[in-house]
């Protein structure tokens, strides 16, 4: 059998909820990113890479994700992975065609089992890189918490190539889709809602001038500096002013596919949370936070019979 076709890599995300574009401040003056692109109700930043974006912020009436945003490298790829997901009984929301949003280009969504949207995009414009130091670069990673982590483990794997990297006792299983070791991780919760979204650091040095340039503004991590065991990357949890749980990051682990075997790491060690031993644990209250809000997914298919 043919391997499947693989997700190229992991672009960003577009959130939702109410009064979310009046947080913009909080991610310009203090988290690194600048404003791309802003219309009525929606804000687009973006790092300090090519991307057109890498976490969008738009008004609606529940918390939670708007889309997963993801990059296949043309259009032939495109097509290969829609016939896949079609083949393979997806929710698809349509046949590639043009996008008509700011990142322009070509491509198409669907639904995963939790009824959120994952958008595929080729062709998207690009923007000049830009040299400042200790901003983020790239959305890293980003983690859902499901009520059913093996069925959507098994939709990234079965329908969009995604490949495991490593797990987290029988709560966690780490996803990738490229070299890095975990574009996706998904937690085993109660609901589905989003757990966290990472941001990568170029270095170490500027993943800690990052952690400075927050405290030196009165915010502080809510858990971190540490390095986890899973990837074997540095963190740094926050949360938003619209209380969703962001992350500093670095140096992620990356996969040569040629000898890597995935690792069950207990949740019971305390270095394999924290390598560095310097955070510890997550508190009661930090698990609670990364919680997260219950979100029903794409509103159109969220709706209750005859609404």
């Amino acid at each position: 059998m043919a391997d499947p076709v693989r997700v190229g890599s992991l672009r960003g995300i577009m959130m939702r909820g109410p009064g979310l574009t009046q947080t913009l401040p909080f991610y310009e003056d203090m988290w690194g990113l600048s404003l791309a692109h802003k219309t009525t109700g929606t804000a687009l930043l973006r790092g300090t890479g090519n991307e057109p974006f890498l976490y969008g912020l738009a008004e609606g009436d529940i918390f939670g994700i708007e889309y997963i945003h993801f990059a296949m490298p043309d259009r032939d790829s495109m097509a290969a992975l829609h016939r896949q997901v079609t083949e393979t009984g997806a929710r698809v929301l349509g046949a590639p065609a043009p996008f008509d949003d700011f990142a322009g280009g070509w491509g198409f969504e669907i639904l995963d089992p939790d009824n959120r949207r994952l958008r595929f995009r080729t062709e998207a414009i690009t923007l000049e890189e830009q040299d400042d130091w200790a901003k983020p670069r790239k959305v890293s990673h980003v983690v859902l918490n499901t009520p059913d982590m093996e069925g959507v483990q098994a939709f990234y794997e079965t329908v969009l190539g995604f490949r495991v990297s490593d797990y987290s006792a029988d709560q966690m299983v780490f996803l990738r889709c490229n070299s890095d070791h975990h574009s996706i991780a998904l937690v085993r919760g109660n609901y589905a809602s989003v757990n966290h979204v990472a941001f990568e650091m170029p270095t170490l040095d500027e993943f800690m001038r990052g952690i400075g340039r927050m405290r030196q503004k009165g915010h502080v991590p809510t858990w971190g500096p540490g390095r986890h065991g899973p990837g074997n990357n540095p963190f740094a949890y926050f949360v938003s002013p619209s209380g969703f749980v962001i992350e500093f990051t670095s140096e992620l682990q990356q996969i040569d596919e040629a000898v890597h075997q995935a690792k069950v790491w207990s949740r019971n060690d305390p270095e394999s949370m924290d390598r560095w031993m310097t955070a510890g644990p997550p508190t009661p209250a930090q698990r609670a936070v990364m919680q997260g809000r219950p979100d029903p997914g794409w509103p159109e298919l969220a709706k209750p019979e005859g609404a």
